[in-house]
């Protein structure tokens, strides 16, 4: 009988303790998605660059993501100040557009007044939304870092 007493408290105390613990937890995950999401997408899309384009800050040097006129994605590093800082041996690669059949990007230097910027080999898949993941490294040996981002090109002016 004592056993049967003993066993009975103890379910009685867990279930008195579970639905507050599941609350707890459940705040928890809350307050983990919300940082999460940050981390993920860690740019401000009201944050713009010398060119116009969204700050990207998954890296260090942080850097802009802008369109050109015939669609290319235009990648700027940035330095403290915001403003564009000559590119080293930073390498960048993209993926977006319908997942079926997906564009893939290279990045070159520019030449002339985009020498100091990484231009896509490829212009941008259709749509006023597209969804890049972007694989970028800032140094040949470096690990690569991915990140995700969505353009907003009706916002884009030609």
């Amino acid at each position: 009988m004592k056993k049967t007493t003993t066993a009975t408290l103890f379910t009685l105390l867990a279930l008195a303790i579970s639905p507050m613990a599941i609350a707890q937890e459940h705040k928890h995950d809350k307050k983990d998605g919300k940082e999460h999401a940050e981390e993920d997408h860690d740019h401000d899309k009201d944050e713009k660059g010398p060119n116009g384009g969204a700050i990207v800050h998954a890296v260090e040097p942080h850097f802009e993501i802008a369109v050109t006129k015939d669609r290319k994605a235009k990648i700027t590093f940035l330095g403290e100040d915001g403003k564009p800082i000559a590119l080293a041996k930073q390498s960048l690669t993209a993926t977006g557009g319908d997942r079926a059949n997906p564009t893939r990007l290279t990045f070159a230097k520019g030449e002339g007044k985009d020498a100091e910027s990484l231009i896509s080999d490829k212009a941008l898949p259709e749509g006023e939304h597209v969804q890049l993941v972007l694989q970028i490294k800032v140094t040949p040996d470096a690990k690569a870092v991915t990140e995700r981002i969505t353009l907003h090109l009706h916002d884009h002016e030609d």
